[in-house]
């Protein structure tokens, strides 16, 4: 794995064993699959603002393998690749859907022999990829789960080829903002992610090295008629991985507190809200600017003809 220049700066103390037992059972997870969904499907329209055609495609952090076939739609004559770290996540994603097992089956008779897709169980910030050898690296809700962003921005940043393109999504600082004001009246333990700023994130991007990130935030609200489904989706989404969270069982008049707390949250149309606080982040792989022995790289247009 690429090391960046700067030490790793750590988003928070996640546990990275812990984010595998939470997502260690896809039927856990599956309940909050319709925003996976619905953020794939905004993060989908902005890549079709841009132009290329990949001929290899990372889905960073595939889970179950919602995206996959996605991107084999847009991209049907790529081979598609998707790595997930918890295991019974990338088993599922081997299983796909009949309709995108017929799809794959028509492509291998009538595309090249890579096209398809291909599932791994490994750590997205340390690839088993060479350098320069992805064109699209995609990544839906992930990033947040990893404790060193920075250092998976200079792997992604590894692999991808020049002019490769790196699209994600991840949640922000406002995530859970009203969850987290509930659990402040039961007690100071930190029960929520505390997430990356954008603007934090645009400048890990630019210290690994991408070239004119964009980056933008938009804000979703669910709504829910109960605590109990409220806290269920947050269970789904992906709960509390964080090392420093509170050990042992949590008092009745302790936990009620915190229900208390959320119910004088409630909406004027009595619904409670969840907010999500959504940043979607895109950059390219530049050509590098000086070779590996540091002498610097000189590059000459040929003069248009009058």
């Amino acid at each position: 794995m690429a090391a960046p220049q700067s030490p790793s700066k750590m988003s928070a103390p996640i546990d990275p064993d812990r984010v595998r037992t939470l997502f260690a059972r896809p039927e856990r997870v599956a309940p909050s699959d319709f925003l996976r969904r619905e953020i794939a499907t905004r993060m989908h329209e902005r890549l079709q603002l841009v132009k290329i055609l990949p001929k290899q495609v990372l889905d960073a952090g595939c889970g179950a393998g919602a995206d996959l076939a996605l991107l084999q739609k847009t991209y049907p004559a790529a081979q598609i690749l998707g790595i997930d770290a918890a295991p019974a996540m990338a088993a599922a994603a081997r299983a796909p859907a009949p309709s995108t097992r017929s799809l794959n089956q028509m492509l291998s008779r009538l595309l090249p022999a890579k096209a398809g897709v291909d599932i791994l169980c490994g750590d997205f910030g340390q690839l088993p990829f060479g350098a320069n050898s992805l064109d699209l690296l995609w990544s839906n809700l992930a990033l947040h789960w990893h404790p060193q962003p920075d250092r998976v921005f200079a792997e992604w940043r590894r692999v991808l080829r020049v002019d490769g393109l790196l699209m994600f999504s991840n949640f922000g600082p406002d995530t859970f903002t009203e969850l987290r004001s509930a659990f402040a009246a039961m007690d100071e333990t930190p029960h929520t992610l505390p997430f990356v700023d954008m603007h934090d994130f645009g400048d890990q991007l630019v210290e690994a090295g991408f070239s004119t990130p964009v980056m933008d935030m938009e804000r979703i609200t669910v709504t829910y008629d109960t605590a109990a489904s409220l806290l269920a989706d947050v269970r789904a989404i992906g709960g509390n991985p964080l090392a420093t969270r509170r050990q042992g069982l949590v008092g009745r008049a302790a936990w009620q507190r915190m229900l208390d707390a959320l119910e004088a949250g409630r909406r004027p149309d009595g619904k409670l809200g969840l907010t999500f606080e959504v940043i979607y982040g895109h950059a390219f792989r530049p050509a590098p600017r000086v070779t590996a022995s540091g002498e610097a790289i000189v590059r000459f247009q040929p003069r248009k003809p009058d």
